[in-house]
């Protein structure tokens, strides 16, 4: 066999081990009813945060990259888990952001964050409740 059909086998691999540890991760985590409206409640205001933080040019370029990459994933129309799947569609796009989010908030600080946040006090308050920003 080829290398590169190794190559391509081990990536497939890696990729299907990825998807099934995340299943887990999300059925584990078993996100409530009340915590995915407040979130879809949010998103308007934390799309336009990602997309400051991504273009915002004081913060460190490992940052910037990882919001980047997270803006494309949000834009490409196929999951890891579809959306149709009821609850568990949408819980995998809302742990990787905030997975990147604490990652930039370890990074570049809670008032970098802050800082670019467009919605209200109050909003901000849900997002760091819903993120575990403020930790």
């Amino acid at each position: 066999m080829d290398w590169w059909w190794r190559t391509l086998i081990g990536v497939g691999v890696a990729l299907v081990l990825t998807w099934i540890a995340l299943l887990i991760a999300l059925l584990a985590a078993k996100p409530g009813k009340a915590q995915l409206t407040e979130a879809l409640r949010l998103l308007p205001d934390l799309l336009r945060l990602l997309r400051r933080l991504a273009a915002d040019r004081s913060l460190p370029r490992g940052v910037r990259i990882r919001l980047g990459l997270l803006i494309g994933y949000l834009a490409v129309p196929f999951d890891l888990i579809p959306d149709f799947i009821p609850v568990l569609g949408y819980a995998d796009d809302a742990i990787i952001v905030v997975a990147v989010l604490r990652s930039t908030v370890r990074r570049a600080g809670l008032g970098a964050v802050r800082r670019h946040w467009p919605g209200t006090d109050d909003g901000f308050a849900a997002l760091s409740r819903l993120t575990g920003l403020d930790r």
